[in-house]
C-alpha cells in the first residue's frame, strides 16, 4: 500500500508543494539587499496584501487617544481585572509559584484526598485512577520551560528591538507593565488548560484553549458559544504555529546567520531553512515528551547565555543606567517629537510586543501546561504566572536596556523606522529585529554577535519546538487524532520553517503580529466566563498547602 493509500490527506498537499516549489527558483534578489530578506519582490508583493488586510482587521482601532486596537484594549482591561479580581496574586502568590517550581509541594501531589479536582461535569477526566498526580507526561519544571521556550524568543530579542526603534525608550515601561498585569491573565488560562485537559488511554494530554472554551463554556450553560470560540481558537491557533510560533523564528535566525557571516549566496536562506527543518522534524516527531527533554535542557543554557551578556554590558555602563531608566519612565508619557502618533503609538507598541513575547491573554501557553502531572489545576496556574515575568519583566526589559544604551550617543533616530528598520548614522546601514539588538551587543562586546547567533539559533528553535506542539494540539482538536492528521500538520509546519527563513522581516512581522494577538479574541472571552472556576481551583489548592505545611 503507497503512502497515499494509508493516508490519503496526502492527495490535498499536492498542490500546495507544487506551488511552492515552483516559486523556489526565483527566490533569490533580496538576500543581496537586506540579511533579514529571502524570497524575491514577486513572492514579497504577493504575499505582502494578505499580511497587511489581516493586520488592518485584527489591529481595528477605536478613535480614542489617537486610535487604540481593540485588541490591545480587550487584553489590558482583562488582565487588569484579573489581576484584581484575584488580589494581586502575581505579586502575592510569586513565593509560592517559585516554591512549586522548585519542588517543595510534590509530595502534595502524591496525597490521597476526597476533593478530586480533575473532575470535570462530563466526566471526562479519569477521576477513578487515585493517583491523580500521574496523570499527565511532563513535571512542573518541564512544563514552564516548554511553555517558556514558546514565549522567550527572538520576540525578547527581535521585537522589543522593533518596539524601541517604532516607540522609543518610552515603549520599554509599557512593555513592563503588560507584563506584571499579564502575569494574571497567564494564571487563569493555564489552570483552566489543567482543569479542562482530556487524557487518552494510553495517557497522552490534550489541553488548551480549545477544551476549556468548549468544555467550560458548555458547564456555564452556553455550549454552542463555546464550541464557535473553540473551533476559532483552534483556526487561529494553527495559523499562529505557523506564523509568529514558526516563520519568525526561522526568519530571524537565518538573518541573524546569514548577517553574522556576511553570506551573500542567495540560495542560502533556503538552505539554511531545510537544514533547520530536518533538525526540527527529528524532534516534534518525539511528541512533548521529546520536546520538553529538549527544551528543559536549550532554554536555561540559552537564557543564561543571552542574560549574562546583557548584565554585563548593562553593568559596564552603570554611569549611564540612571539616564536609561529616566528615558524609559520620561519617554513613557512625553515622547520624542520624531515618534509618530505620540504617547498612544507608544502605549501601544509596548503592549503590542510585549503580547507577542509572552503571550499572556493569547492562551497558547496553556496548551503545554495541561500536559503537566498534577492534581491541582490551579499548582500549575501559578506555576505559569512565572512567565512573563522571566519573559517581559526581566528579559525584555535587559534587551531594551542593552538598546537604548547603544543608542543614547544617538547611533540611530527614534521613530524614523522604515520596512521595520532604523538606519545608523555612522555606516548608514538599515537593520530592524534581530540585527539591531546584534548590531548593540557587538558595540560593547566585539565578536559578540557569534555568540549570540548561537543564541538566537536556539531560542528560535525551542520556540519554534513549542510551537508545532501547540499548533498540533489545535490541529487534532479540529482533524482527529489520528496518525493521518499528525503526518499532515507536521508536513505543512516543516514547509512553514523554511518558506520563513525566506520572507522578508516587514511581512512576517504584520502576518505573525496579527494571528498571535488573534488568538486573544476568542480566549479572553471565555476567560470572562470561567475565572469563578479559577476561584474554586485557587481555593482548593491553597487549602491543601496550608494544611500541608501545618503538619510538618
Amino acid at each position: 500500500m503507497s503512502l497515499q493509500q494509508k493516508f490519503p490527506v496526502l492527495t490535498h498537499l499536492k498542490p500546495l508543494f507544487l506551488t511552492i516549489i515552483s516559486l523556489f527558483p526565483t527566490s533569490s534578489s533580496l538576500f543581496a539587499q537586506s540579511a533579514s530578506a529571502g524570497f524575491d519582490e514577486y513572492f514579497n508583493e504577493l504575499f505582502m496584501p494578505y499580511a497587511l488586510a489581516w493586520e488592518n482587521l485584527v489591529f481595528t482601532e477605536l478613535p480614542i487617544l489617537g486610535g487604540i486596537p481593540i485588541v490591545l484594549i480587550v487584553l489590558v482591561l482583562g488582565a487588569l481585572f484579573f489581576t484584581v479580581y484575584f488580589g494581586f496574586i502575581n505579586i502575592r502568590k510569586f513565593p509560592l509559584s517559585i516554591q512549586i517550581v522548585r519542588g517543595k509541594y510534590d509530595d502534595l501531589e502524591k496525597q490521597d484526598i476526597s476533593y478530586d479536582p480533575l473532575i470535570s461535569s462530563d466526566g471526562d477526566i479519569h477521576h477513578t485512577v487515585r493517583d491523580e498526580s500521574m496523570l499527565g507526561e511532563v513535571n512542573h519544571f518541564q512544563a514552564l520551560t516548554t511553555a517558556i521556550s514558546g514565549t522567550v524568543g527572538l520576540g525578547n530579542i527581535a521585537m522589543v528591538a522593533v518596539a524601541i526603534s517604532l516607540g522609543g525608550p518610552g515603549a520599554t515601561f509599557w512593555m513592563i507593565l503588560a507584563g506584571l498585569l499579564g502575569m494574571s491573565s497567564k494564571f487563569v488560562e493555564c489552570t483552566l488548560g489543567v482543569r479542562y485537559r482530556e487524557i487518552d488511554k494510553d495517557g497522552r494530554v490534550f489541553g488548551g484553549p480549545m477544551y476549556y472554551l468548549s468544555k467550560g463554556m458548555k458547564e456555564s450553560g452556553f455550549p454552542r458559544l463555546g464550541k464557535l470560540l473553540s473551533v476559532v481558537f483552534a483556526l487561529m491557533c494553527i495559523g499562529a504555529s505557523f506564523g509568529g510560533g514558526n516563520a519568525f523564528q526561522s526568519n530571524q535566525a537565518t538573518a541573524q546567520i546569514i548577517g553574522s557571516f556576511g553570506i551573500q549566496n542567495p540560495s542560502a536562506g533556503t538552505l539554511l531553512g531545510i537544514a533547520y527543518s530536518i533538525l526540527v522534524g527529528i524532534v516534534i516527531i518525539g511528541g512533548i515528551k521529546r520536546i520538553a527533554s529538549v527544551t528543559s535542557r536549550v532554554v536555561p543554557f540559552m537564557a543564561l547565555l543571552y542574560v549574562c551578556a546583557a548584565l554585563f554590558i548593562i553593568l559596564s555602563n552603570f554611569s549611564l543606567i540612571d539616564d536609561a531608566f529616566y528615558l524609559i519612565i520620561h519617554d513613557a508619557f512625553t515622547p520624542q517629537a520624531t515618534i509618530a502618533g505620540g504617547i498612544s503609538a507608544v502605549v501601544i507598541q509596548g503592549f503590542r510586543r510585549a503580547a507577542f513575547s509572552n503571550e499572556a491573554g493569547a492562551g497558547s501557553a496553556a496548551i503545554a501546561h495541561a500536559a503537566v502531572q498534577t492534581r491541582y489545576p490551579a499548582s500549575e496556574g501559578l506555576v505559569a504566572l512565572l512567565e512573563p515575568f522571566i519573559d517581559t519583566v526581566l528579559i525584555c526589559t535587559m534587551t531594551a536596556l542593552v538598546i537604548i544604551l547603544f543608542n543614547i550617543d544617538q547611533a540611530f533616530t527614534y521613530g524614523q523606522v522604515i520596512n521595520e528598520t532604523v538606519t545608523l548614522h555612522a555606516t548608514g546601514e538599515q537593520l530592524g529585529g534581530v540585527n539591531l539588538t546584534s548590531a548593540a551587543f557587538e558595540s560593547a562586546i566585539p565578536g559578540f554577535s557569534y555568540l549570540l547567533m548561537i543564541a538566537v539559533v536556539l531560542f528560535a528553535f525551542s520556540t519554534i519546538l513549542s510551537w508545532s506542539y501547540y499548533g498540533l494540539q489545535a490541529w487534532k482538536y479540529l482533524f482527529g487524532r489520528s496518525k493521518a492528521a499528525d503526518l499532515c500538520f507536521k508536513m505543512l509546519f516543516l514547509l512553514f520553517t523554511v518558506l520563513g527563513s525566506a520572507i522578508t522581516l516587514e511581512a512576517v512581522i504584520k502576518f505573525s503580529d496579527a494571528m498571535i494577538l488573534a488568538l486573544v479574541f476568542p480566549n479572553m472571552i471565555g476567560l470572562l466566563f470561567l475565572f469563578p472556576k479559577v476561584k474554586l481551583e485557587l481555593s482548593n489548592y491553597l487549602a491543601a498547602v496550608n494544611e500541608s505545611s501545618s503538619s510538618k
